[in-house]
């Protein structure tokens, strides 16, 4: 794992930041596992809410160390969107100043708004990247790591290949990259760290997870769904988004026939309507086989993972 992250981890991997499915006992769960525990800052609203779960993942997780001196408990993270819609933007700011999320993910915009208040108490700031051009931005702006969103990514999603992006990321930029896209399994994450990548992002994995925001019927979708059941279309938020056709086909709209992209408003309340009603998943969907605990989850993740790294040391002593 890179140097430069300043914590320790049971696995290298962030339960991903997922718009009205990461809450507080998805990121507590998640950091109790030992991953990191991520969610949008945009799913508490109105500001008072996000301030209530700023103090009860804190308090939770504080708790957890009191409890038990020797767990792992990883750090929780905080995702902000940068996008000039966001008009709460100061008001979430001014609660990071506050609490102090050990990670800030910054996303659908540029880093440089969060990375002074962020770093004046010792935080790091990651920025969600979809290509090389942005990739470049985010590290000339300040960021302490990127996160590149890859083709296979659950909602809003990229459109290079995971290993492709690490390579090209990696002919300029040393710092820490963490990848995100289609990767459900241990050995995906084993792969991504052989590539790389020094961290992983999965959400989709984590969508039927117990502790989940989620709706039963969306977790249950996600349990029956396979990599063909999805489709990637800018026709529901204005920004390319990987969706399950069932959520379409029940919101009226035919997959293989859509509409033009609206306006990008990530902001506002119709946007969240649509993520409301409209459900997304990435291309590791078809691993998702039960709702289970988040515990469980990281459990299989962490031996599929090792077993992973077992195989190419087999193969290597055998060359």
């Amino acid at each position: 794992m890179s140097k430069q992250l300043p914590f320790r981890l049971r696995l290298p991997v962030f339960a991903a930041p997922m718009f009205l499915v990461s809450g507080p006992d998805l990121v507590v769960a998640a950091c109790e596992a030992g991953i990191v525990g991520a969610f949008p800052t945009t799913n508490a609203r109105p500001i008072e809410v996000l301030d209530q779960w700023f103090a009860e993942i804190t308090s939770r997780l504080d708790a957890a160390r009191r409890k038990n001196p020797d767990a792992l408990i990883a750090p929780w993270c905080a995702n902000l969107i940068t996008h000039s819609s966001n008009t709460r933007l100061p008001q979430d700011l001014a609660l990071i100043a506050k609490y102090r999320p050990p990670v800030v993910v910054t996303a659908l915009g540029s880093p440089k708004p969060v990375i002074d208040v962020v770093r004046a108490y010792g935080g790091i700031v990651i920025a969600d990247v979809v290509n090389l051009a942005l990739s470049k931005k985010a590290i000339a702006a300040g960021a302490d790591g990127i996160a590149c969103i890859a083709a296979g990514a659950g909602g809003h999603t990229g459109h290079i290949a995971p290993f492709a992006f690490i390579s090209a990321v990696r002919e300029f930029y040393d710092g820490l990259v963490v990848i995100g896209g289609g990767i459900s399994d241990g050995a995906g994450i084993a792969g991504a760290i052989a590539a790389g990548a020094d961290l992983v992002y999965m959400g989709t994995s984590f969508i039927a997870a117990a502790e989940s925001m989620a709706v039963p019927d969306y977790k249950q979708m996600v349990v029956d769904a396979d990599i063909d059941t999805l489709v990637v279309t800018d026709a529901i938020t204005g920004t390319p988004a990987s969706w399950l056709k069932p959520s379409l086909i029940a919101n009226g709209h035919d997959p293989c026939s859509l509409p033009e992209a609206p306006s990008r408003l990530y902001g506002d309340e119709n946007n969240a309507k649509r993520w409301r009603d409209y459900w997304a998943a990435g291309q590791g969907v078809g691993a998702i086989k039960s709702i289970e605990p988040t515990a469980d989850i990281v459990a299989r993740l962490e031996q599929g993972y090792h077993r992973a790294i077992a195989r190419v040391v087999k193969r290597e002593n055998n060359a």
